[in-house]
């Protein structure tokens, strides 16, 4: 029941909006200024460790895609044992890796049946950033857990057949890792890309102007493309800092326009379950999704930043059946399109 309760107090950073305070396990003692304040950063993820890895290799057939995902913000700023402040989590401490995998489990439940999942741990940045609703400090911290990010995908490439299609996915901080990924891999990385999920968060034009890896989706089947979407209850109520984007597709008739679909779902509540039927409709002058016959009870409202309206912390669950039929349409259309064309001159 424990676990139960802090999954549905859940949102994209924290269980439940409790503070956690873990000691930080192994920390370098290099503080970093920021103004007159000293702060810790966590010893670095070794990426050869398989303890900074759930891996899922569910793939039998050899006909599915390898799946990179990136997890959401779990951790608050916490104190080390001197009692200075972290901005981000530490890989090394279990207690934040165990807060991280439960994201990944439930995430892995549904992308990982036909494909090879891998999940790192990272140094996410904490809710606190978010917090401030400022893009220079959240550009300026979310530095160290990109570049985490990047250290994870390397490794990730350098192991995996690259002969086999790729699939890339993640939520709120995780769909920024997604942009940010987008921007550094190279042509020949992208030539084996199916798709790059960005889940709660943002696309916006001055990503697409610095990359042109970065091709919204347009539909269910094409290739090589962005798919980005962000859930709110009604448009004003869509946050700038995370659903500011320039690009939406609708994950359950993959449409980009405003016909609307119906969503069947099934909610759980109190241990009641609840079948709903959900209009969800892209609203393109906004580019989010707007939800019609769906309240997002599940996700309680966090420090008036999300869930107020917004119904962020639904992204990676309310459309799950449709994103784990999405992988295997698309990577179906993937090997259809290479499957005689070398990977060296796939682009």
């Amino acid at each position: 029941m424990k676990l139960l309760k802090l999954w549905l107090l859940a949102a994209i950073f924290i269980i439940g909006g409790t503070t956690s305070f873990a000691l930080c396990s192994d920390c370098n003692d290099n503080p970093y200024e920021q103004g007159s304040q000293a702060f810790f950063i966590p010893k670095a993820p070794d990426y050869n460790d398989a303890t900074m890895w759930t891996v899922v290799d569910d793939d039998a057939e050899g006909k599915g895609a390898d799946v990179f995902y990136v997890v959401s913000t779990w951790e608050e700023d916490w104190k080390d044992a001197n009692g200075r402040t972290c901005h981000y989590a530490d890989v090394w401490n279990a207690t934040h890796r165990e807060r991280m995998s439960i994201e990944i489990n439930k995430v892995a439940a549904y992308m990982s049946p036909g494909n090879r999942f891998y999940a790192p741990y990272y140094r996410h940045t904490t809710i606190d950033a978010w917090l401030t609703q400022n893009e220079d400090t959240i550009n300026r911290r979310i530095k160290l857990s990109m570049d985490d990010v990047r250290a994870a995908f390397d490794h990730f490439q350098a192991q995996r057949d690259q002969s086999r299609p790729l699939i890339i996915v993640g939520f709120s901080q995780g769909g920024r890792a997604m942009v940010e990924l987008l921007k550094y891999i190279s042509d020949e990385t992208y030539s084996q890309l199916v798709a790059a999920y960005v889940l709660g968060y943002k696309v916006t034009h001055a990503d697409m102007a610095q990359c042109s890896h970065i091709r919204p989706a347009e539909g269910e089947t094409d290739t090589g493309v962005t798919i980005c979407y962000n859930t709110v209850k009604d448009v004003k109520y869509a946050k700038p800092i995370i659903a500011g984007s320039d690009i939406c597709i609708n994950p359950v008739n993959w449409r980009t326009d405003d016909v609307p679909a119906t969503l069947h779902y099934t909610q759980l509540l109190e241990n009641e379950t609840h079948e709903l039927d959900i209009a969800v409709t892209v609203f393109p002058e906004h580019h989010v999704l707007v939800v019609n016959g769906y309240d997002g009870a599940e996700y309680p409202p966090y420090k008036d930043l999300i869930n107020v309206g917004d119904i962020h912390s639904c992204e990676p669950w309310l459309y799950s059946e449709c994103l784990k039929k999405n992988f295997a349409t698309r990577t179906k259309e993937w090997r259809h399109k290479n499957s005689f064309i070398p990977c060296f001159q796939r682009r």
